[in-house]
């Protein structure tokens, strides 16, 4: 785990700047302390990426649990939320025990590369007012429709109103520094490809803050990053929260318990599938340890006071980008969020948004280039319809419902492909008169062919000759031998008549193919 240290230690810095604000706007925006976020961004990192199987998955407080976080705070009180969140920690524990980790097996390729390019689209969209110094909307919200009443277009006409001149300069000087860094630097000295472009960035933003200090192209307060700044080691340790116990008897923590374990689960299955696509070495996490460590995550997150836990892709994506290679990334990055919070919040807090606004630019486009989409299309509808519908869905509403009608989409998909290939038929002519048409079966025939081989079948005209190839037919179901004994009479009337052709190549009276497919559904 320490062999590559020459590149985890870079990404884990590029993480750090990146999770900080994330966490403390998601905290915000759940009605939660600051501090909170915090706690879940440190424990994220240190306890779940110690125990995660994931060598590039990052931890932290998702956006996608923001609202219900919200909601359950406001009804339950904090101490109170923070025992659901310890019992939907216990929950998926018991999820990765009993292996449910397996579902993450089951989402679409086509839709997890659409999840990360809807991503890479919002985080793009969503930074922009960010860039232009309107900070309206918190920090790793990633939702359409926004908490203030707005949403991600008309967030974009407000920033027009509010434009900060310091906040566009920082921008255009990291994003200067972040290109030349990454496209010119990198490939010309080993040293420029050990100290990370990002942090140069950084350390440039926050000089620019001090010096255009007063000036009219200084930057406001409101447009940095805001860390609690604790005055005494007693001011420090009084920011944690212990969850009151007392409310396990209330039904509703345990409502708010498994709607957390649910829900988070989801999101870090989708996101353990999406990190693993981006890892250039193809390295497959185990699902169910991935479940144990959230579940670990969660119950001392609410032991302590923070908020629930899930594997994010936008610090995923960032950790990728940014040349990490194990999980050292990710456990350092917990490390530099505690040290840094507890030694240096004043020095934190004089990083402006855009500096970090500028960083995630890069990370969005990097998951949504254009050739991306060109590629997708290329590979067909069947690939391109439930990628494109998961963008969209993304974009217009949130991570899980676009998700959601991907994967209804994709599932369409295969009923329909399923619904026309579960045979083929062949045309032969004898005569002027009489027809002959084969037809052959594949390996698997289920309920879903159904509608296409009644309709094939019905299609035949009279006096022909129908042969039924079952030679590779491993499963045939009984609803399609039920629509071949129905069609048998209508055959019959309309002088069709009906050989089938068996593994072992012998022709079967049609009066008795019942019996026979029936004898080969069970085999």
């Amino acid at each position: 785990m320490f062999k590559y240290l020459n590149k985890d230690l870079p990404a884990s810095l590029v993480v750090f700047f990146v999770a900080l604000p994330l966490c403390l706007g998601i905290a915000l925006a759940s009605g939660a302390p600051a501090f909170s976020g915090l706690i879940a961004g440190i424990i994220g990192g240190v306890i779940v990426g110690s125990i995660s199987g994931s060598q590039l998955g990052v931890s932290g407080p998702a956006a996608g649990l923001a609202v219900i976080v919200l909601t359950a705070i406001a009804s339950l009180g904090f101490q109170s939320f923070l025992v659901a969140v310890v019992i939907g920690g216990a929950i998926q524990i018991l999820l990765g025990i009993f292996k449910a980790g397996v579902i993450g097996y089951y989402f679409p390729s086509s839709v997890i590369k659409g999840m990360l390019a809807g991503i890479g689209i919002i985080i793009f969209l969503k930074q922009i007012p960010h860039a232009f110094g309107y900070d309206g909307d918190y920090e790793g919200d990633f939702s359409f429709f926004q908490p203030d009443g707005e949403n991600t277009f008309s967030e974009l006409i407000n920033m027009l109103d509010y434009v900060s001149p310091g906040a566009l300069i920082v921008t255009a000087i990291s994003l200067a520094i972040l290109l030349l860094w990454e496209n010119v630097l990198a490939k010309r000295s080993k040293i420029f490809t050990i100290i990370p472009g990002p942090l140069v960035a950084v350390i440039a933003g926050v000089i620019y803050y001090i010096l255009a200090q007063g000036t009219s192209i200084g930057i406001a307060e409101e447009h940095l990053v805001k860390v609690p700044v604790p005055e005494s080691f007693s001011d420090f340790g009084s920011q944690f929260t212990f969850p009151r116990f007392s409310a396990i008897k209330n039904p509703e923590v345990w409502i708010t318990g498994v709607t957390i374990a649910i829900v988070a689960s989801l999101e870090t299955l989708l996101c353990v599938e999406a990190a693993d696509k981006l890892d250039p070495h193809k390295r497959v996490t185990p699902t169910n340890r991935e479940l144990v460590a959230q579940g670990t995550g969660n119950i001392i997150s609410g032991l302590i006071g923070g908020l629930p836990i899930t594997q994010v892709i936008v610090r995923s994506s960032a950790n990728v980008q940014s040349g990490a290679r194990t999980k050292m990334s990710a456990i350092v990055h917990g490390f530099l969020l505690l040290i840094s919070v507890v030694a240096i919040p004043v020095l934190l807090n004089m990083i402006p948004l855009a500096v970090l606004a500028a960083i995630l630019f890069l990370v969005g486009y990097k998951l949504a280039k254009p050739s991306l989409f060109k590629k997708m299309y290329g590979l067909g509808k069947a690939q391109f319809l439930p990628f494109i519908v998961t963008i969209i869905g993304i974009v217009f509403t949130d991570l899980l419902i676009g998700i959601g009608l991907g994967l209804a989409v994709g599932i369409v998909t295969i009923l329909l492909n399923s619904y026309r290939n579960s045979h083929f038929l062949h045309k032969k002519e004898l005569n002027s008169e009489t027809h002959q048409y084969k037809m052959v079966f594949a390996e698997e025939v289920t309920f879903l062919n159904k509608g296409a081989i009644n309709r094939e079948l019905h299609s035949l005209p009279k006096n022909s000759h129908l042969e039924i190839d079952v030679t590779n037919t491993k499963y045939l179901d009984y609803d399609i031998v039920e629509i071949l004994d129905e069609y048998s009479v209508h055959a019959a009337d309309r002088n069709i008549s009906i050989t089938i052709v068996t593994a072992k190549e012998e022709v079967v009276n049609p009066k008795s193919y019942s019996k026979f497919f029936t004898t080969n559904a069970n085999a």
